[in-house]
């Protein structure tokens, strides 16, 4: 099957034509349609089109067949099943996160819409979430009898965001001042105490504090309840939400429940997948993927309903964010799905660990060359750990972080790792105040909240606060 894969995606180009040729003579086969009626003739060609497209693409049958958006290569062999790939997680050689031994399907997408479009530059086509309901049915079935597939609005036809008072941590994209925000993982305890006293660090040092949601697919206090204690705290949180543990009736429960609690700004991802963690034996869900659970998230705040058109009553007031990483491949694509994501409604994104300042100039010149750091604020991930041996084995199992050989060799060779570390963090944030379109940094580190502070406060970006004497 793999081997089929890869030539139908080589001949992408061709096939596209045998697609452009067969929908030419359609009014024959819908004047057919009507003269059979569509349950025989489903009968008749859906198991001869099951046999085709598995054989030539490994087909699954999802009833809502993209194949001539996504250059030949079928978006169900996603291990996450992203309709909008690719995801953040694909390895260094473009293995998939969740299976290693194949390459990412949405590389293999690329390459076809590469060869589809001759060069042209690619549009950043919006796939809708999967309507399980067709799972099974003729996608020719429908081509033929000129049914018209569910795509995603355009960004020009959006309903505007109703009036209202601008959040802290929007004001601060607003202001135009470099932002700085920090990941706070939340415990693994029904205590709040630790959290609340983690997340006091980055007082007055931070816009706001992104509260994880299952980072790397383990356990922890939920995110929702985790931002709804900074908020009675009166700190700021991004609410990060991942569809991997939810479907899309439960995520967008948690999406209103976070607003009625006071949360504001929310960071829509994919997630990374369960066998990351350490319950692998859990069932993933990825029932939408990132591009879609923003424009459910959007539609809710900008419709006013769900995303099956019922209206709210009154709909949550919403700053929405999502991720790009520009350090893994495909390189030069990654700037698609970022647009894909800003046109879905993105407002702010915050990016990967940065340790490649020259990844991040080219991803940056296509992010300005498209204009999207005029529609959504870019804020660059950075960060430290206490030695080489950590920042490898980062490298090595975390999804999608890039580390470049130099960066290991300079830790490994100084006295003390743990301070060349910081100073290599220190750098990087100098460096990006000076990259035009970066719009601040966020700093990431694993339970190492005062390294995190004492950064900060070094780098000059912000002044801790003056201690209050009573």
């Amino acid at each position: 099957m793999m081997l089929m894969r890869r030539w139908s995606v080589r001949r992408a180009s061709a096939l596209a034509r045998v697609y452009r040729a067969v929908l030419a003579v359609m009014p024959v086969a819908r004047a057919g349609l009507r003269l059979v009626g569509r349950a025989p003739a489903e009968r008749l060609l859906a198991p001869i089109e099951r046999a085709a497209k598995a054989f030539l693409f490994d087909c699954r049958m999802c009833g809502q067949c993209v194949l001539s958006s996504t250059g030949m290569a079928c978006p169900m062999n996603c291990g996450k099943q992203m309709r909008n790939g690719p995801c953040g997680g694909v390895r260094p050689d473009g293995g998939c996160e969740v299976v290693p031994g194949m390459r990412c399907v949405w590389l293999e997408a690329t390459d076809g819409r590469r060869r589809i479009a001759y060069g042209q530059r690619l549009p950043a086509t919006r796939l809708a979430p999967l309507d399980h309901r067709r799972r099974g049915q003729s996608t020719w079935i429908q081509v033929i009898a000129a049914e018209t597939p569910q795509t995603p609005a355009p960004p020009a036809a959006r309903a505007p965001r109703p009036a209202h008072p601008a959040g802290a941590f929007e004001r601060a994209c607003a202001s135009g001042r470099f932002l700085v925000t920090v990941e706070v993982g939340p415990p693994d305890s029904a205590d709040p105490a630790a959290l609340l006293q983690r997340a006091a660090r980055f007082r007055g040092l931070v816009d706001a504090i992104n509260i994880t949601d299952g980072a790397g697919g383990n356990c922890h206090m939920s995110s929702v309840a985790a931002s709804a204690l900074l908020v009675a705290a009166g700190m700021t949180p991004i609410y990060q939400v991942t569809c991997r543990d939810r479907n899309r009736i439960a995520i967008q429960g948690d999406i209103l429940g976070a607003a009625a609690l006071g949360v504001r700004n929310i960071l829509c991802l994919t997630g990374d997948d369960v066998s990351r963690g350490d319950q692998p034996e859990a069932k993933p869900v990825f029932d939408l993927d990132a591009v879609s659970l923003l424009g459910t998230a959007c539609g809710m705040r900008d419709g006013g309903t769900f995303a099956s058109g019922r209206r709210l009553d009154t709909p949550p007031d919403l700053f929405v964010g999502a991720t790009a990483n520009p350090f893994v491949p495909p390189h030069r694509e990654r700037i698609i799905n970022l647009e894909k994501k800003i046109d879905a409604g993105a407002q702010f994104i915050q990016t990967q660990f940065c340790f490649d300042l020259d990844l991040l100039e080219d991803f940056m010149r296509e992010v300005r060359a498209r204009e999207l750091h005029r529609r959504a604020r870019i804020i660059v991930g950075v960060g430290t750990l206490g030695s080489a041996r950590a920042l490898q084995w980062m490298a090595a199992h975390v999804p999608g972080v890039h580390v470049p050989e130099a960066t290991l060799r300079r830790i490994a060779a100084a006295r003390d790792q743990k301070e060349e570390g910081r100073r290599v963090c220190l750098e990087t944030i100098r460096a990006l105040t000076q990259i035009d379109g970066v719009a601040g940094v966020h700093l990431m580190g694993h339970k190492n909240e005062d390294v995190l502070a004492d950064i900060i406060a070094a780098s000059g970006l912000r002044r801790r606060p003056a201690l209050q004497v009573h």
